[in-house]
């Protein structure tokens, strides 16, 4: 019983250190990126030891990887959140776009995700990763639009593939551009087009 009490308060006390680390990590890679970043200022910002963070994570690489997984749950959660308070398929459809694309003006998403993610984890680890989170809520969208017949009757996959793969572009667009807020605009006015084309009337 003794150790069961003891093993529950260690993992009561893992857990926010857990988290305190990733939150510091996501800050500071979004500030200086992958190769600016050092443990040691990951591991003062969340005021553990360096000890702690090697205990929770294996290296470098592994916080990067739970900081692209912590930005990519928080936009999954708030693309549902946003796609929740639509009507139709398709207003809900629109506002998961809109969402998303706001999402694309955020520091963190644009440094640890769009831009730092394929050098650090390597462009095939960093889809499959992306895979797992938003395309997973492109794939559910795109669903509701052919079952209901608003779209084409194509093939759910193949076309979430496509979709996914414009918003993923229009992100790089984004993050890329000097002028992000515009360069928004006109991806989501791309984007709707695209869709508009395929909607049945």
């Amino acid at each position: 019983m003794i150790v069961v009490t003891v093993r529950s308060r260690r993992l009561d006390h893992a857990e926010p250190t857990r988290r305190a680390l990733v939150d510091s990590a996501v800050e500071l890679f979004t500030e200086r990126g992958y190769a600016g970043a050092a443990l040691d200022e990951v591991a003062r910002r969340a005021r553990v030891t360096k000890g702690a963070l090697y205990h929770h994570f294996g290296g470098k690489q592994a916080l990067f990887e739970a900081a692209f997984e912590a930005v990519e749950t928080d936009v999954v959660a708030r693309l549902g959140r946003a796609m929740g308070e639509a009507g139709s398929p398709w207003e809900t459809a629109k506002a998961g776009l809109r969402a998303f694309l706001e999402v694309c003006l955020e520091p963190a998403y644009q440094r640890i995700v769009v831009h730092e993610a394929p050098a650090v984890m390597g462009r095939n680890r960093s889809r499959e990763a992306d895979e797992r989170f938003t395309f997973g809520v492109v794939r559910q969208a795109i669903a509701g639009l052919v079952e209901t017949g608003e779209l084409a009757d194509l093939p759910v996959d193949a076309l979430a593939r496509v979709v996914f793969g414009a918003l993923s572009a229009g992100a790089t667009t984004i993050a890329d551009s000097p002028e992000p807020h515009s360069a928004k605009i006109d991806v989501e006015r791309c984007v709707e087009y695209v869709l508009e084309g395929l909607r049945r009337r």
